[in-house]
């Protein structure tokens, strides 16, 4: 592979890491029998970018603002076609369907130790908006703007919360867009404490909490070290561990190795063949469950050859999907080749690509371009990621397709990917809130192509203008029928698949592999549902 760090480099550069890491964390002389009241987690987070619940919209992030913040509702972990009450206790729709009234649970507090009440719960709505960052989208799809938002979603008593959307949308999706992180509760009193040139405590909170959920955050060393503690204010179910501690680590065989030594409790990220080997170890479990996370390529139309639909479909056959789902991801996902995730409401489970690398040369010589052509890659450097690129170059090098893999961090991969400056990226599409506008608004939806447009999904990203395809998306969320609502997404994954520049290639099974005396940590099936702070230790 082209501009990789060797594995022994590799190996070496995350022994110093973890070193360093025990030497910066002094209390902690060696990892050796981690302390009883403290949940020790090795996962790669290099995507974390912000603490903000406003701005965070990376997975690793959205694992920490779900056992850090409430919101007003949750997701049911055991059932996610159910919603539960989080700090609200109740809630009524108007007849028009409009108008959402929440009353607030009393009694409830901050970390800080501020009480929470229904104006904090308007304000932390309201600054989302009002902040206008990535996952604002979720919010403002509801005709809020910075302008309407204070009259639209307010305070009507001390415990007491409307908001008002533009058009009477389906139920469903209006309160499962309200349990994304993005509508997540914040400290008022002490966001404005914090106040920087009216940036409501936007500049303070990236690297500092203001929440009420049951772990807090303690520290947060990027591409090191995160650390949660109990939050003693919570009102609900108490987290049994003092601390949850979170150690950045890449590499599979290393997690492994420390797992099986006890330096940690609960490993995240490993590959097929450690997970096998795992399971054979007495002193180890295995949990397991599938996750709303799509693993996709995409090819961004703004490179000449890729605004060729044959050139697209070609590389569609460019990937040995049987190959990757024996190998690269057994026992951590399954073969998937539609924007929906299997669980949400119209999946499909139609898979129609396989590798043939005949077929894609025929279409590469209709589009004009007999002897392939060379284009780049841009790949976070974490498993499975990184075998599965490296097995598309060999393949695609068959029809003449040669790639550079440009390898990077979550965060250096995904700055250019935002800015659309990438030829193709591989990465990873988690569940926002568990409806399938989540994942259409991004795939199926782009409601405006320019270079300086306001909403930018994936199909944004990818310069893929849509105005018909965008209008099923639109169509379908304002349907309150679910047999026809799940009829319409099943033709947009059939015409997703014909002309996307999205190779889709897998759903991820979520895998943790803990210490035989870990009890109670859950996954769900958003990252926002892996609940660490229920973890205890025998």
């Amino acid at each position: 592979m082209k501009n990789s760090t060797p594995m022994v480099t590799r190996c070496l550069l995350g022994a110093a890491a973890a070193s360093a890491l025990v030497l910066s964390f002094g209390a902690m002389p060696v990892w050796a029998a981690t302390p009883k009241d403290t949940l020790v987690v090795a996962l790669a987070f290099d995507d974390i970018i912000t603490m903000d619940p406003g701005e965070a919209f990376e997975i690793s992030a959205g694992e920490i603002m779900g056992n850090t913040y409430d919101r007003l509702v949750r997701l049911d972990v055991n059932d996610p076609s159910k919603l539960v009450p989080d700090v609200a206790k109740s809630w009524t729709v108007s007849a028009d369907g409009k108008t959402f009234t929440f009353e607030i649970k009393p009694g409830q507090k901050f970390a800080s130790g501020n009480p929470l009440t229904a104006e904090d719960v308007a304000f932390s709505l309201q600054r989302s908006v009002l902040l206008d960052k990535a996952p604002a989208f979720i919010l403002t799809q509801f005709g809020f703007n910075k302008g309407n938002v204070k009259e639209r979603i307010k305070a009507t008593a001390p415990m007491t919360v409307t908001i008002e959307t533009e058009k009477s949308f389906a139920t469903s999706f209006v309160l499962n867009c309200l349990t994304a992180n993005v509508a997540a509760i914040v400290d008022k009193q002490l966001l404005m404490s914090k106040e920087q040139n009216g940036d409501m405590g936007y500049a303070w909170l990236k690297t500092n909490y203001a929440g009420s959920g049951p772990m807090k955050l303690r520290d947060w060393r990027a591409n090191d070290i995160l650390v949660l503690d109990r939050n003693d204010n919570y009102l609900g179910e108490r987290s049994p561990m003092a601390r949850v501690m979170y150690k950045h680590n890449k590499e599979s065989a290393s997690q492994r190795l420390q797992l099986e030594k006890g330096d940690i409790d609960v490993a995240r990220n490993l590959n097929p063949q450690d997970v096998v080997a795992l399971s054979a170890n007495k002193d180890i479990k295995i949990n397991s469950v599938p996750k709303g996370n799509i693993m996709y390529i995409s090819m961004n139309m703004k490179n000449p050859n890729f605004a060729k639909p044959e050139v697209r479909e070609a590389m569609k056959y460019l990937l040995d999907y049987s190959a990757i789902g024996d190998t690269l991801i057994k026992h951590i996902g399954v073969v998937h080749q539609n924007f929906l995730p299997q669980g949400l409401l119209g999946a499909s489970n139609v898979n129609p690509y396989k590798l043939d690398v005949d077929k894609a040369k025929a279409l590469l010589v209709k589009a004009g371009l007999p002897n392939g052509f060379k284009v780049t890659i841009d790949m976070r450097t974490v498993q499975p990621q990184q075998g599965i690129t490296e097995a598309f170059q060999q393949t695609a090098k068959r029809a003449g397709v040669d790639i550079e893999i440009i390898p990077g961090d979550g965060k250096q991969t995904l700055t250019k990917y935002r800015g659309r400056t990438h030829d193709m990226y591989i990465g990873t599409w988690g569940a926002d809130y568990w409806d399938p506008h989540t994942n259409a608004d991004t795939f199926a939806r782009n409601p405006d192509n320019a270079d300086d447009a306001k909403a930018k999904p994936l199909t944004w990203r990818n310069a893929w203008a849509i105005p018909e395809l965008t209008k099923k998306a639109d169509a379908a969320i304002m349907e309150r029928d679910t047999n026809k609502r799940k009829a319409m997404y099943e033709e947009m994954q059939a015409d997703f698949r014909k002309t996307s520049p999205f190779i889709i290639l897998s759903q991820q099974t979520d895998v943790a592999a803990m210490r035989s005396n870990v009890e109670g940590l859950k996954l769900g099936p958003t990252s926002d549902t892996n609940y660490v702070f229920r973890a205890s230790k025998r």
